[in-house]
């Protein structure tokens, strides 16, 4: 069983900045793809940043490119997401998601598990 938990979110100023990460157990953590989303009531849930299982390879949107970074410590079985210059845009619940495919897709459907999520709210 594939259990995945996201920390670091909460509430910070524009222009701020945030480290969130997320913690994965139940399966070989290296051989997979991680990403980031989130999502917003009412909308749906849009791609923020992954990263390949060997972090060669790296998505990101484009309205978080050149703020956030998408890193992995495969020995910590861990994903993290850099968020700096944070915008009132940024306000969300972020989701990590793990796909059993190399590439670092922005398609939520190709993700097989989600954690719970953690709340990032940008002041403005």
């Amino acid at each position: 069983q594939v259990q995945l938990v996201e920390s670091g979110g909460g509430l910070v100023q524009a222009g701020g900045s945030l480290r969130l990460s997320c913690a994965a157990s139940g399966r070989t953590f290296s051989w997979y793809t991680m990403a980031w989303f989130r999502q917003t009531p009412g909308k749906e849930r849009e791609a923020v940043a992954a990263i390949s299982w060997s972090a060669g390879r790296t998505y990101y949107a484009d309205s978080v490119k050149g703020r956030f970074t998408i890193s992995r410590d495969n020995a910590k079985n861990t994903v993290y997401l850099q968020m700096n210059s944070l915008k009132p845009e940024d306000t969300a619940a972020y989701y990590c998601a793990q796909r059993s495919d190399s590439n670092p897709s922005g398609r939520s459907y190709e993700y097989d598990y989600w954690g719970q999520g953690t709340q990032v709210t940008v002041s403005s």
